[in-house]
């Protein structure tokens, strides 16, 4: 039944590229018809449905550094955290090949739960502070943590084990509560005009730090997934059309690297989690340079494929990269 719904939505998105995709907008009376048989209405919806002066609002920056060179991705397991990032980052040339001195560095976890690093619902807080130390050695002038917590900021990133570890590691704390945000045009059939995250809007770079889990309504949460927790705003109803949304974010928001924590997987009762039985060990890390890659390769530990998953389909339609991701696997 799901399969069914979603086949007319990934036909939508074939002949778009993502250029278009971010220019495009329509007049709503042509966008609801045209969309009216796909049951794709926008009433009620943040963003689109309003009617701000779109062509001066910025899109977000690419803050890829290669834009135009083929993605790439590189995984370690059972080292630890520590030891795995360095050494995929190792495989890709290092974190020298992709943040250089005088940047400023967002990093993005998924921060947005009240939970233990045990419990597996937000991301290793280990990660995360490594992340920070090997990008203030290759010269970055700051680096900052930030993301928009479902549950209480301040309780979900102490909780979680991200503030400490990133404090001490010498990066920043940002979320809804203590930062600005930039309104900005991100462009699809869905999107359209958000409040972004002002750390994230203006960063020189941009390192996407998702965890591999499982989510009750997109099966995963994964790379394009974790966009959500750039926005700000009634994001509710975006998840009405979360596949399409997944892939939209994943066209407006280019990062620098995607780097998704195995460390633990949470296998059910994602995306909050909380039972321990639950997560299973698995101390694995990947990084790349293919946002699309990126989540096949998360999705494989959960046991699904892309076609199980498709946002990646559509992902990978608009250009953003390949599903296949041991084509682009590279060994250390």
């Amino acid at each position: 039944m799901s399969e069914k719904k979603n086949l007319p939505i990934i036909d939508d998105y074939r002949a778009i590229g993502r250029r278009d995709l971010l220019r495009q907008w329509g007049p709503p009376a042509a966008a609801g018809f045209a969309l009216a048989g796909l049951g794709l209405g926008f009433s009620g919806r943040p963003g689109r449905h309003q009617a701000p002066d779109v062509e001066s609002l910025p899109h977000p920056k690419d803050w890829r550094t290669q834009p135009d060179t083929p993605g790439r991705l590189a995984s370690a397991e059972g080292q630890g955290p520590v030891a795995n990032v360095r050494a995929a980052l190792a495989a890709m040339g290092g974190i020298e090949a992709f943040v250089k001195p005088g940047e400023r560095v967002a990093i993005k976890p998924n921060c947005a739960w009240d939970r233990t690093a045990e419990q597996a619902a937000n991301t290793n807080p280990e990660l995360i502070a490594e992340l920070t130390r090997l990008c203030l050695a290759a010269g970055a002038a700051s680096v900052v943590v930030v993301d928009n917590s479902c549950h209480d900021p301040g309780r979900s990133f102490v909780r979680s084990g991200i503030d400490a570890a990133s404090r001490g590691a010498g990066a920043g704390i940002a979320h809804q509560k203590s930062a600005g945000t930039v309104r900005m045009d991100l462009g699809g059939t869905v999107l359209g005009p958000w409040d972004v995250l002002e750390p994230i809007a203006n960063a020189d770079r941009v390192i996407n730090v998702p965890i591999v889990k499982h989510h009750s309504l997109s099966r995963a949460t994964l790379g394009m997934k974790n966009w959500f927790g750039a926005l700000v705003g009634n994001r509710s109803n975006l998840h009405q059309r979360i596949t399409q949304v997944c892939a939209e974010l994943g066209a407006a928001f280019r990062p620098t690297l995607t780097v998704i924590d195995a460390t633990r997987v949470l296998t059910g009762g994602g995306p909050t989690g909380g039972s321990l039985a639950l997560v299973r060990p698995d101390d694995r890390i990947a990084v790349a340079t293919d946002p699309v890659a990126a989540d096949a390769w998360g999705a494989s530990l959960l046991g699904l494929t892309p076609q199980d998953l498709p946002h990646i389909a559509i992902a990978e339609r608009l250009g953003l990269g390949t599903a296949d991701w041991k084509a682009v696997e590279v060994r250390g």
